[in-house]
């Protein structure tokens, strides 16, 4: 609920109401879209003036009633829904006639809207700004439009606030407070007197001989090197920002763009600008992350074998496993499993074994491979096989990957999927282990979503069949982690569990079952050297 004073509004509408009568100045800063209305918000204002001419404007329309009271309606509904403020629509001329206002009137109250503006001029209007003597409403006819929306508001607080635009268009300071006097009989509940000359002395002489009949509203657009205080000495009881934050938003994406086509490159304007994650922040997604924990049932879990068996890097100190190797002040081992838990794997299991001693992470539960050194990676993996159970991910402990390929990976409808590096036509196959052959080579067409399949994994493939490098990261659901089990089983049952290498096994498993092989380009590292090991900065 909105806050006044310290104390809860019971709604939007008296929340207005209280800032517009309210004994001391109040502030209504501009927005005209959603996202400025949180933009509003955030800044501390205690309420949204939903100016006319910046909805227009960032419709690409002129301040001329081209954008529809109808759509001025959708965009203060997104405005109403992205922040808790009271919002005071610029209302124009009220679209109409006196059956326009009622209209319009009944369609804000539906919306939440707290309040609207119009002004006595005609329809179609004309920004005040623009030409001079602009013709004005007869005085009993823009009567009737604000009896009218009176009579037609559904909530008791609903503000309707009465232009005078006398002064503006040349009328003079009589019929100012003629009209004025006029409107407040009809039933406004405030007077916003408009002026657009650099000097704001006839707004406070009007000030003065309205003398706070009823609450007094003014834009000082025109007379903004005024001093707030003399506002508040002169009794104002609101003050409009009108039209300020589609300004700046102008003035920056013009800066942004001209620098962009300037220098075809982002390095410029990259630590300028908000960021993605400010964006996010603003639009709420932490929200819906928790929403969708409330209402949605939970995922099954999804877990994670690595295998982090092997020996150590050359050229560091023979105690100090591969997978625990620094990389920019964190284990190789820990990026890999912050990768998955950032993916949502959060049950992972690691096989160790040389010096396992020194292999440890928190909340990572711990396999022992003592066997290491005479045993291959098919062998580590049986040794956590209770922990291959429903959806699971096996990875080798000396890769480092992006997150999107594991995303990729987890939202694959295949039972089993390998990622693969695809760049066949320019990687130097000799001495790869993992090389992959499949019944469909990377096309490069970003449109091709015709599955690949695994044909066979190992060393010897020759060049012109190699399909890409298999990254050592593979994608098993519930159905696929019970063939690779029995798989697993199959290479014990014949005595070749303890030699198996993970190309052999899923090679196997590609006989048996459909594989499909994920392509991919590059944005991974198997860090197997000390060149590795400089290069794996650029992938984390």
């Amino acid at each position: 609920m909105p806050v006044r004073d310290g104390q809860v509004a019971t709604t939007r509408f008296a929340a207005l109401r209280h800032e517009i009568t309210k004994p001391t100045l109040s502030f209504l800063m501009e927005a005209h879209d959603g996202i400025s209305a949180k933009i509003v918000e955030e800044a501390g204002f205690r309420g949204i003036w939903a100016s006319g001419l910046t909805i227009s404007a960032s419709l690409g329309l002129r301040d001329s009633n081209e954008a529809s009271w109808t759509q001025v309606l959708d965009v203060l509904e997104y405005m109403a829904d992205a922040s808790t403020l009271p919002i005071l629509v610029d209302g124009d001329t009220g679209h109409g006639n006196f059956n326009n206002v009622r209209r319009f009137v009944r369609k804000l109250c539906e919306r939440g809207i707290a309040g609207v503006c119009i002004e006595d001029k005609l329809f179609p209007k004309t920004n005040s700004f623009l030409g001079e003597a602009q013709p004005l409403a007869d005085i009993d006819e823009f009567c009737g439009r604000i009896k009218a929306g009176k009579d037609s508001q559904t909530d008791p607080d609903f503000t309707l606030v009465a232009r005078v635009e006398a002064l503006i268009s040349g009328r003079g300071m009589d019929e100012a407070i003629t009209r004025a006097e006029a409107y407040h009989r009809a039933g406004a509940d405030a007077i916003l007197i408009h002026s657009k000359k650099a000097s704001a002395d006839e707004i406070f002489r009007f000030a003065e001989i309205w003398a706070n009949r009823a609450p007094l509203i003014i834009v000082p657009t025109m007379y903004y090197a005024t001093p707030t205080d003399l506002f508040r000495q002169a009794g104002i009881s609101t003050i409009i920002w009108a039209n300020h934050l589609l300004r700046s938003s102008i003035t920056a994406m013009r800066q942004t763009a001209a620098a962009i086509q300037e220098d075809e490159s982002l390095m410029r304007v990259e630590g300028s600008v908000a960021t993605v994650k400010d964006i996010f922040q603003l639009v709420g997604n932490a929200e819906l992350e928790e929403a969708e924990r409330r209402y949605l049932p939970a995922p099954p879990a999804v877990g994670a074998v690595v295998l982090a068996a092997g020996g150590e890097l050359g050229g560091l100190p023979a105690d100090q496993p591969k997978c625990m190797v620094d990389i920019r002040g964190q284990s190789l081992l820990k990026r890999l499993t912050g990768t998955l838990r950032e993916c949502g794997v959060q049950d992972v299991t690691v096989v160790r074994g040389y010096r396992k001693e020194a292999v440890a992470l928190p909340g990572v539960a711990m396999v022992d491979n003592d066997r290491f050194a005479e045993t291959g990676e098919a062998w580590s993996l049986a040794c956590a096989r209770n922990a291959i159970r429903g959806e699971t991910v096996v990875a080798y402990g000396d890769v480092l990957f992006r997150r999107y390929i594991l995303d990729s990976l987890l939202t694959s409808s295949a039972d089993v999927v390998v990622a693969v590096d695809a760049v066949a036509s320019v990687q130097p196959w000799a001495g790869k282990r993992d090389l992959v052959m499949a019944d469909r080579r990377y096309s490069g067409d970003y449109l091709d979503d015709e599955p690949a399949m695994l044909r066979r994994m190992n060393q010897y493939i020759p060049a012109s069949e190699v399909a890409g490098e298999w990254m050592g990261l593979a994608r098993f659901s519930a159905r696929g982690t019970a063939w690779l089990q029995e798989e697993i089983a199959a290479l014990e049952a014949e005595g070749l569990l303890e030699q198996a290498d993970m190309p052999l096994l899923l090679t196997r498993l590609a006989a048996r079952h459909p594989v499909r092989v994920k392509y991919f380009t590059g944005h991974w590292l198997d860090v197997d050297t000390m060149t590795d090991l400089a290069e794996a900065r650029n992938v984390t």
